[in-house]
């Protein structure tokens, strides 16, 4: 869990990936001597924060977004929603400006958006959820989870890959945006035909804690009824426990490899949270359990 606490103490507001991305090249450099194959990294202003791992010879590609939700200070003391957090007065907002570092309060009045630091924030400043992490044998609840443990499943499928691509993204709770560029990338260079979308899902009336990691058959978007019969059918050998999404809304990374101009199929795979875009995010650590090992079986096995 000292990664993954890492990982949450990290901001990373859509549009201000770097701090993530720094981590995870730092991070990436220090262990891959240890990894079952050393990757190919690519990373640069070539493809803005995005960062790509090439391990041998890729079939599948694991997309996992970087970027959390937030806010961005406007005029005088009123804010503007980055992606779509929840509100609610007394959350707890931290950033830094030109000023210094700044902790503040949420307040929400008639549904505008306003913080109640004593100073004026500098303009275009980004603001996050303060953090504040609670772990035990049953759950893991923070704000970010969504997607700090998508990343997470990544770093640790990385240990034992041996072909695929690992692409973290960016600006996915705010339009995205990344994808297609870095699709293009992947098709000239070692091109693939099939990708999952690492992220977190939500807790609903077809959907409980604790029973094991979510294989997602539609959202707002579609993916190809064969290519998620195929992962249903590995789930099933597996024996890993897993539950069945059908849901009419959200979407992610899957939406823009859907809309790019590239026949490759995808599917979410995530674990599901309680209280999804608040500072409270829950997760089961049975699920995210769960969440690691199918991605692991089905990165050898696809």
């Amino acid at each position: 869990m000292d990664l993954l606490k890492k990982l949450l103490k990290i901001q990373s507001v859509a549009g201000n990936e770097r701090p993530m991305t720094e981590f995870l090249i730092e991070y990436i450099n220090e262990r891959k001597s240890m990894w079952k194959v050393q990757p190919e990294i690519f990373h640069g202003e070539k493809f803005h924060d995005c960062l790509l791992l090439k391990f041998g010879t890729p079939r599948t590609a694991v997309f996992s977004h970087i970027d959390t939700i937030g806010f961005t200070v406007r005029y005088e003391n009123q804010l503007v929603s980055i992606g779509g957090p929840e509100v609610e007065s007394d959350f707890q907002l931290i950033g830094e400006d030109g000023l210094g570092p700044i902790s503040c309060r949420l307040v929400e009045i008639d549904g505008d958006l306003f913080h109640d630091f004593p100073r004026l924030i500098e303009r275009g400043t980004l603001l996050s959820f303060a953090q504040n992490i609670k772990i035990n044998d049953n759950f893991i609840q923070a704000a970010y989870l969504d997607n700090r443990l998508g990343i997470y499943n990544c770093l640790n499928m990385c240990e034992s890959l041996e072909n695929g691509w690992v692409v973290f993204t960016t600006y996915e709770e705010h339009g995205g945006g990344s994808v297609p560029f870095l699709l293009k990338f992947i098709q000239e260079t070692a091109p693939i035909k099939q990708a999952l979308v690492s992220d977190i899902t939500w807790i609903t009336e077809g959907i409980d804690h604790h029973r094991g990691v979510v294989i997602s058959m539609r959202d707002k978007f579609i993916p190809r009824k064969m290519y998620l019969d195929r992962i249903i059918k590995l789930a099933e050998v597996s024996g890993i426990p897993f539950q069945l999404e059908v849901e009419g809304s959200g979407g992610s990374d899957g939406r823009e490899i859907q809309h790019s101009p590239y026949a490759i199929d995808w599917c979410f795979i995530g674990a599901a949270e309680d209280n999804v875009h608040t500072p409270s995010e829950k997760v089961s650590r049975i699920d995210l359990d769960s969440m690691l090992a199918m991605y692991q079986y089905l990165m050898k096995h696809l």
